[in-house]
């Protein structure tokens, strides 16, 4: 898989995709990651990639040609299966689409900033607008970094048990059981003791009856099949 991330402020998605199970996967050639300088086809001597607001709205808004002018270049050297604009009005990102887009082969992550991008670029360039949830950053790259973090994870071979993933939360549409290790009794803290027998028949309906009650207490709505 090859994600490419463009952004005007590219230092910000460094650390988040260097490091840990991202950082990894990328060492094993599982995944690729560039992150693209949009300034690179600014405008003027200053490299602008912003203007004011036609309607005289506040804020100042990415302008199309930077943005074009890149994902024209990226295109022309493969193909791409999503163009993604990082958005608080996309669909809400959750674990199914996060599974949906581990199967892709090539993606492009847009970030946003200032005040939004030039709605023509949602338009003609964008096949997915995609939320973290409903409240406004500063900008597209954290958001990007949480969904590429998303995504990658569930590429074979990116996690050290490959069965991990599966028992995530929202994979079944269940929160995941507690969880606890050693040591099994702490300031007279003690694990429960099913997951002390042995017993993996025990040990799986502890969990999958934890799961249900955890999800009906905290996330109910997962039940009625309401995101």
């Amino acid at each position: 898989m090859r994600i490419d991330i463009l952004s005007v402020v590219p230092e910000l998605l460094d650390s988040p995709l260097g490091h840990s199970i991202v950082g990894r996967a990328i060492k094993k050639g599982l995944v690729e990651i560039h992150v693209h300088n949009l300034r690179k086809y600014g405008i003027g001597p200053r490299r602008n990639v912003d203007d004011y607001s036609y309607g005289g709205d506040a804020g100042m808004v990415m302008m199309v040609e930077p943005v074009f002018r890149m994902i024209e270049e990226l295109k022309a050297e493969r193909v791409y299966d999503e163009v993604i604009y990082m958005s608080p009005d996309g669909e809400r990102l959750d674990q199914a689409i996060a599974n949906e887009l581990s199967l892709k082969g090539n993606i492009i992550i847009l970030c946003g900033h200032y005040k939004g991008i030039d709605h023509r670029i949602r338009e003609h360039l964008v096949t997915r607008e995609i939320s973290v949830g409903d409240y406004v950053v500063s900008g597209g790259e954290i958001p990007a970094a949480l969904l590429a973090d998303a995504i990658i994870r569930l590429i074979p071979g990116a996690l050290t048990d490959e069965t991990s993933a599966l028992s995530d939360s929202f994979q079944d549409r269940l929160l995941s059981p507690p969880v606890y290790t050693r040591p099994a009794e702490f300031n007279g803290w003690r694990v429960p003791d099913v997951l002390l027998s042995g017993n993996p028949k025990l040990i799986r309906e502890w969990q999958d009856g934890q799961a249900l009650e955890r999800t009906k207490l905290l996330r109910p709505e997962l039940l009625d099949g309401n995101l």
